[in-house]
Formats: structure tokens, C-alpha cells, sequence
């Protein structure tokens, strides 16, 4: 065990706690969830920095911290859509969702074949995660601050994050198309 998968480790134990404060009936219910979402993503930002800088990379770590992440913007959209129950809040959680599952299936299937390099992560799924993560932050805070419209402008960024989720798919599938086409040698 090493602090990057410590970190990791800890993102998903936040999981109930998030879930808890979310159903809180408390006037400061949403700031607390929007803080532990947040403590979420920072450390999903520090373990693979201390990973990579302390030289502690792991294949525990390769497998758990996708899994983290996945787990609790998941989690987040299926609150939010519970939350509020509109198709304007369902569709861009549901392209988000399905995405997920479908990359993680070709990146499984490409690992299969020894070609999980031709999918790897690559810099529209960063720009992706982190538009994603601001929008579900302002969107679990919810509340106006001051003249700024925390909820309508984390709805924005929420759509802005399904159409990046959407391009980065196109990108991975581009990238295994050959392999998708390739006759079956099994």
C-alpha cells in the first residue's frame, strides 16, 4: 500500500458520506456535499501526481483510480438526476454514463488483444473529466452565488461535458477501429 492508492482508496470510502450529506435536510447539505465531491477530485488529482513523482505506480493503482473516478461521478449524475427528475438533466447523465461503460469495455477488450495503448488516456478525456467535475461541483452546490448562476451555469458545463465525453469516444473508437474491423483470429 503507498499514498497514491491510499488516495484512491480514500476517494471511494467518501462515496456514503457523499451520498449522506446529499439526502441531509440542512441548509448547508449542498455546500458539504459540493466540499466532499470537491476533497474527491483533489485527490484524484494527488495520486496520480505522487504516483508518477514519488515513483509509486502500481497496478492496484493503474486499476483502482479509474475506478474511483468512475464511481463517483456516477454516482454524483445519478443523485442529481434523482434530484431533479428532467430530461434536460437525464440526457447529458446518460451520454456521460453510457460512454463510461462503453470506453471501459473497449479498453478491456483492446487490453485483451495487447493494444491498450491505442486507447489510453489522451487530452480531450482530461479536458472531459475536468469539465465534468466543475459542472457536477456548481450543480451539487446549487445555490446562487451572489449575481453568479451556480446551477444554470453547472447545467451548461454539464452539457459542454457530455459533447467532450462524446467526442473523446469518437476519438478512442477511431483509434481501435482497425482492431474492431480486423477479422476475429480466435
Amino acid at each position: 500500500m503507498n499514498i497514491p492508492n491510499t488516495l484512491t482508496l480514500i476517494r471511494i470510502a467518501l462515496i456514503p458520506l457523499f451520498v449522506g450529506l446529499f439526502y441531509l435536510p440542512h441548509s448547508w447539505a449542498n455546500a458539504a456535499t459540493a466540499a466532499v465531491f470537491g476533497i474527491a477530485a483533489l485527490t484524484d488529482l494527488l495520486d496520480g501526481y505522487l504516483a508518477r513523482r514519488l515513483h509509486q505506480t502500481s497496478a492496484l493503482g493503474a486499476f483502482l483510480d479509474p475506478v474511483a473516478d468512475k464511481l463517483m461521478v456516477t454516482v454524483a449524475l445519478v443523485l442529481l438526476v434523482q434530484a431533479h427528475p428532467f430530461w434536460w438533466m437525464a440526457l447529458p447523465a446518460i451520454i456521460i454514463i453510457c460512454r463510461e461503460i462503453a470506453i471501459s469495455a473497449l479498453r478491456e477488450w483492446m487490453a485483451e488483444l495487447g493494444q491498450r495503448t491505442q486507447v489510453a488516456v489522451a487530452t480531450i478525456g482530461k479536458v472531459k473529466t475536468t469539465m465534468q467535475i466543475l459542472a457536477l461541483l456548481l450543480l451539487l452546490y446549487h445555490e446562487a452565488v451572489g449575481v453568479f448562476p451556480t446551477y444554470e451555469v453547472g447545467v451548461t458545463l454539464l452539457y459542454l461535458a457530455a459533447f467532450l465525453t462524446l467526442w473523446s469516444m469518437v476519438v478512442y473508437l477511431h483509434a481501435a477501429i482497425p482492431f474492431l474491423l480486423a477479422p476475429d483470429k480466435r
